[in-house]
């Protein structure tokens, strides 16, 4: 099964939960290509067998032009401890999504990066992200899923091997080629 993730970080913790599925799907001998959503193309998500798209959370939801440059002013300060991953720069996940042609029943699965705590509080960019892939024709094949960071910008504990076990997980929800699981 080829597999695709689109991806879009801008301090690195949605590129690592990326990288993390990619390496469950992998592991479940899928062939997966990771490409930050600057890079990503609508064609390359229409030749695929499952299409994995993820982004960070901000202000409750997907990322805007707006949210990216207040991220960039805020890894900009001194003693931030924060940069820039280098395609943070470009279209986010959003744009990519509005661009997406109409598929016939792709298989899909949406993810974001978010503040630990309650959904209601923090949002999550995957519900958006889910949307707009179903909206195009995709078929999810598991529900959205968020990854936990902490207040000071970093992945918890154990989130990335999380990720790759949903990796794993999706493999599995996403079937054989050419299966589309009833909805």
């Amino acid at each position: 099964m080829r597999a695709l993730i689109v991806y879009e970080s801008l301090y690195g913790n949605t590129h690592i939960v990326a990288n993390s599925i990619a390496a469950g799907l992998r592991d479940k001998a899928c062939d997966v290509t990771v490409v930050p959503v600057s890079r990503a193309t609508p064609e390359m998500a229409i030749h695929t067998d499952l299409l994995v798209a993820g982004g960070p959370t901000h202000v409750h939801g997907m990322t805007s032009g707006s949210t990216r440059r207040m991220a960039a002013e805020v890894a900009m300060k001194a003693g931030s401890g924060l940069s820039l991953e280098p395609d943070a720069a470009g279209p986010g996940m959003r744009d990519w999504l509005h661009d997406l042609g109409s598929v016939q029943a792709i298989p899909a699965a949406a993810f974001d990066t978010r503040l630990d705590g309650s959904p209601i509080l923090t949002g999550h960019a995957s519900g958006g992200i889910a949307h707009r892939l179903r909206r195009h024709g995709y078929h999810l094949v598991v529900p959205a899923e968020s990854f936990l960071v902490s207040k000071q910008n970093a992945l918890l504990e154990d989130e990335a091997e999380r990720a790759k076990s949903w990796g794993e997980a999706l493999a599995f929800a996403a079937g054989p080629i050419g299966h589309v699981p009833a909805s």
